[in-house]
């Protein structure tokens, strides 16, 4: 499980700098910590698995053996597409993260601050294909006692361990498919969940209110690291942001503590773009205009 509350190895604490000049200070995950969250989900796409396949033999014995070989084609494009679509759908979703990922409290982040960007979703988990599951396919497939079947063997084998030692071996515990997408993979601490950082209904009306124009300034990847800095214990970056948000919407430098102006913030920009989402307007970042 995800080592919560324990005191992070210095070695292991990274600046993540966003594109407005913020260092989030983040915290990479170790190799243990990934592997743990990688089991989990290979643990929920077996179940998965296992399910589609009952679903398959059902439907043989429903259609008769006979019309065995198209369910068995549809049988393999599900798994291929399940062992393929899983991590994509999860990372490429709000959060960057998957099941696995979520119960060890790690989520994928770009490595320049900037929002995930789907194209690095798909570069980074295609490359899983070529470091995990063709290796493994390799492992599995029929043994024989030739000399072709015994190189065949280990050279899966080799070509897994190389793959999966590899974060072993690099100081920001990176797979090739993280270094090739510009990714890597940080620990997210749990603490409050999002919506407990917008205002709560039957409280009272918050200190700061905005304008229409003032929320129109930000979009959806700057309320996700906004969000990240208020369940983050990172004082400086908190009032790094209150600063640049106060400057970019023109309200004027007061005595106030950044977090109660950033909770205020963050509440009614989230109600704002959901409003939006409502009437079709998907606003991706501050520059999609």
């Amino acid at each position: 499980m995800a080592r919560l509350g324990r005191r992070q190895p210095a070695t292991l604490r990274r600046s993540l700098i966003t594109p407005e000049g913020v260092d989030l200070g983040v915290t990479l995950a170790d190799a243990g910590t990934r592997a743990g969250a990688f089991l989990l989900d290979a643990f929920f796409i077996a179940i998965a698995g296992i399910l589609i396949t009952i679903v398959a033999v059902f439907g043989l014995g429903g259609l008769g053996f006979d019309s065995s070989e198209p369910i068995a084609v549809i049988w393999i494009v599900l798994v291929f597409f399940l062992r393929n679509a899983y991590f994509l759908i999860f990372e490429a979703g709000r959060g960057g993260r998957t099941p696995g990922k979520r119960i060890m409290g790690l989520r994928v982040a770009s490595r320049d601050g900037s929002g995930l960007a789907i194209d690095q979703v798909i570069a980074r988990n295609l490359m899983r294909e070529i470091e995990v599951f063709l290796p493994l396919s390799m492992l599995s497939a029929r043994a024989g006692t030739g000399i072709a079947d015994t190189l065949t063997s280990v050279f899966g084998m080799t070509w897994a361990l190389i793959f999966a030692l590899f974060p072993l071996f690099n100081r920001d515990c990176m797979r090739i498919g993280d270094l090739l997408a510009g990714t890597w993979v940080i620990e997210v601490p749990k603490r409050a969940q999002a919506e407990d950082l917008a205002r709560k209904p039957g409280s009272r009306e918050p200190e700061f209110q905005f304008t229409t124009a003032q929320l129109d300034v930000y979009g959806i990847a700057e309320l996700y690291k906004l969000e990240e800095v208020l369940r983050g214990n990172n004082e400086a970056a908190r009032i790094a942001v209150a600063t640049a948000i106060a400057d970019k919407i023109g309200v004027r430098h007061q005595d106030y503590f950044p977090k109660p102006f950033l909770t205020a913030y963050y509440g009614q920009l989230r109600a704002h773009l959901e409003r939006k989402l409502l009437l079709g307007k998907r606003r991706l970042d501050k520059h999609d205009i």
